[in-house]
């Protein structure tokens, strides 16, 4: 029970008897390469997403994102801001090409920000249900919710929390919540909230080459398959962008190492495609000599058949001439009549 403006107030402390519906519907996550790693879908509908990561590594962009791809689709989102004013979240998120002034004009989109301190937690969680009830939305980004930790203890705020999912899950309203995590400590949380949330993604720096860049992985996602693979996460003009990340021969490879390398294989795959051309073309011009040099002795075989059938004519016709040569030769010399005899012997041979 606490008091506001509204008068006093009344909240289940939790549901206990764990009745929440549980809608088979997903939303996209507002980045086309993170909904891959969510079955190519994104986030189940009514469910609950932890975003971990140290200070820099890009938690709230991913909410901004959801929260856009909801405004997007004419849903009610609302954002609850720990850390920076409405005006600061809009004018940064448009660094990464990203306008929520428009949803916010269009009342799609309602920020509220408050300092942590501002308020005790019961009270936090009071104004929160007032417009959870207000402004019904199906997206509700907490950024962070780590930011409430100095107004209890961990199990306050673990309680507090518990309550928030409750809460939307009853109203098939998807909760989004970021957490500062401990750089040496990453897949642990300080509020121990992990265990309350259907997906959790971590994001963290590496520093190689001289150079900090950024990676993000899932590391659960109840009730779906997802993807195990690292991720190299990049802040741009055009919003959020995930890259696979490089494995090369002495591990993993991001920001620049990654950029030189991939620069070096270009250049060995245009090496390799300048010799294959090469070796293509010297192919071609020994087919083309082969080719000539084929129909050449084709040319000079046709001769050779057409001088052998000259030949072979002139020695039949010559033959068959002087046949008739000598047959005429014997008939103007009166030797033979056409019986082979010699016409003047008439049997008559030794006769006086």
């Amino acid at each position: 029970m606490e008091r506001d403006e509204r008068g006093i107030s009344v909240l289940p402390v939790t549901s206990l008897a764990l009745t929440h519906h549980a809608p088979s519907g997903r939303i996209s996550t507002g980045i086309p390469e993170l909904d891959e790693m969510f079955g190519g879908k994104g986030y189940f509908r009514g469910s609950s997403v932890l975003v971990t990561g140290s200070s820099g590594t890009g938690k709230s962009s991913l909410g901004a994102h959801f929260i856009d791809a909801a405004c997007r689709r004419g849903e009610n989102a609302i954002l609850f801001a720990f850390e920076e004013s409405p005006q600061q979240i809009v004018r940064n998120m448009s660094s990464i090409g990203m306008d929520l002034g428009r949803w916010l004009k269009k009342g799609l989109l309602h920020i509220e920000a408050a300092r942590p301190s501002a308020f005790g937690l019961e009270m936090h969680l009071v104004r929160m249900h007032h417009l959870l009830e207000e402004h019904k939305p199906k997206v509700v980004v907490i950024d962070p919710i780590s930011a409430l930790l100095p107004g209890g203890s961990a199990n306050d705020v673990h309680a507090l929390v518990l309550r928030i999912v409750d809460f939307l899950k009853h109203n098939d309203a998807t909760g989004f919540f970021t957490s500062l995590a401990v750089e040496d400590d990453l897949q642990s949380t300080s509020l121990s909230i992990s265990s309350l949330v259907d997906a959790w993604i971590l994001l963290r720096n590496i520093e190689e080459n001289g150079e900090r860049n950024r990676i993000l992985y899932v590391l659960k996602s109840r009730g779906m398959a997802h993807s195990n693979q690292i991720r190299e996460f990049l802040l741009t003009g055009r919003g959020v962008r995930l890259r696979e990340v490089y494995l090369g021969a002495g591990g993993v490879l991001t920001g620049s190492a990654r950029v030189a390398r991939e620069a070096e294989e270009r250049r060995e795959e245009i090496r390799k495609q300048k010799e294959a051309r090469d070796k293509q073309l010297a192919a071609k011009v020994t087919v083309r000599s082969l080719d000539a040099r084929i129909a050449e002795l084709q040319a000079e075989k046709k001769a050779r058949e057409n001088e052998l059938a000259a030949t072979i004519g002139d020695s039949e016709e010559q033959k068959s001439m002087s046949l008739a040569d000598r047959a005429s030769l014997r008939r103007s010399r009166g030797l033979t009549d056409t019986s082979g005899r010699s016409p003047r012997s008439n049997g008559r041979e030794g006769k006086s």
